[in-house]
């Protein structure tokens, strides 16, 4: 989203080229069940429209303008057009079915690894999904973080590096789960996440895979 419009079929296609390890999208569903992908629970921001994406159906969606004539997409049209891993985060935990049926009918579980910020979605989706890999998100957490990823099957905490502790990353490892962190988008933030020896980092700009080859 730093250098397009955000969970468009432009920006994962700019991800992908720039050799991104995977692309990350935001799920809700339309008014008529569609898995639409965009951020926030409105299309105020992102597009020339207004209102709740529930109160839409996929066809009024379609019409609107998602930033330099891009159209807001669904998730089954970002797995034709990009071939890489994704993370689906679950913005809406009703998606979580929705989801399922499509990772079911498509076999994805190799290949999409699904977030959310609500336990019962990372529950449900693990539950409905044989061998799908999971994660929790988290901004503010409390010392029962790790125990609420075991608690759900996560196998991974995605967590706000500005709140990040080397204490919690280390409860973690201890309990076989992988830490990353978000959002990282300056050479001073990645030192960190190398420091805390996270998993992974998540960006809104495709260069910080150079940064972290050429920078201490």
């Amino acid at each position: 989203m730093g250098v397009e419009p955000e969970n468009t079929l432009r920006s994962f296609l700019h991800a992908e080229k720039a050799g991104m390890d995977a692309l990350e999208l935001d799920l809700h569903l339309s008014k008529d069940g569609a898995l639409v992908v965009m951020h926030d629970t409105d299309v105020d921001r992102t597009t020339d429209g207004t209102g709740a994406i529930a109160g839409h159906t996929l066809a009024e969606l379609r019409e609107l303008d998602a930033g330099d004539g891009e159209r807001v997409p669904v998730f089954e049209e970002v797995l034709d057009a990009v071939g890489s891993p994704l993370q689906a985060e679950i913005k809406d935990a009703a998606a979580a079915r929705a989801l399922a049926g499509v990772m079911r009918r498509r076999d994805l579980a190799g290949r999409v690894e699904v977030s959310s910020f609500h336990d019962e979605a990372v529950a449900e989706i693990a539950a409905l999904v044989p061998d799908v890999r999971t994660v929790l998100i988290a901004s503010r957490w409390g010392a029962d973080v790790v125990d609420r990823a075991k608690a759900v099957g996560a196998a991974t905490l995605a967590l706000n590096l500005r709140r990040l502790t080397l204490e919690t990353v280390e409860r973690a490892h201890a309990e076989g789960i992988r830490v990353i962190g978000w959002v990282v988008n300056t050479q001073e933030q990645l030192r960190l996440a190398r420091a805390f020896r996270l998993a992974g980092v998540t960006t809104d700009f495709p260069e910080i895979r150079r940064m972290g080859r050429t920078s201490a």
